[in-house]
């Protein structure tokens, strides 16, 4: 299993949307490097998503549901998509402040690749993200 972040602004798609409509694609990317993210998801893979600009913080873990395929809102043959459905809420999201501050996750992609919108996760990173987040990760790994 791999893990991702995913980030949005929430005034364009929300967790509180994602949650509200049980699973949605994940398009519009449009960066060679996030794209080769999206192709590099399997089904299964766990992702935190982040609300960027607006927030500035996980929120959630979503899992991929299905692998990249064509993104449909371009006729350019490059870009992909993949389908996500949410996990859990953290039971306290994790702002970028204490991201940028905490030894484990100083180092992430999400620090480093700041412009791009996927990015991979190392496992302790995922692992410290949910224990920060007050979320049991043993459960998300049966989900």
């Amino acid at each position: 299993m791999q893990y991702w972040l995913l980030k949005s602004e929430p005034f364009k798609y929300s967790w509180e949307q994602m949650l509200k409509d049980g699973s949605t694609f994940w398009d519009g990317v449009r960066n060679f490097q996030a794209r080769n993210n999206l192709k590099a998801m399997k089904k299964g893979d766990l992702a935190c998503f982040y609300h960027s600009n607006q927030g500035k913080e996980i929120v959630g873990i979503v899992k991929i549901i299905k692998e990249a395929y064509p993104d449909h809102t371009t006729d350019e043959p490059d870009w992909v998509m993949v389908d996500v459905a949410p996990v859990c809420s953290l039971n306290k999201p994790l702002n970028l402040a204490t991201i940028k501050a905490h030894p484990v996750l100083q180092n992430m992609a999400l620090v480093r690749q700041s412009r791009l919108s996927v990015v991979p996760l190392t496992k302790d990173e995922f692992e410290m993200i949910c224990e920060i987040g007050k979320v049991d990760v043993n459960l998300l790994k049966n989900t």
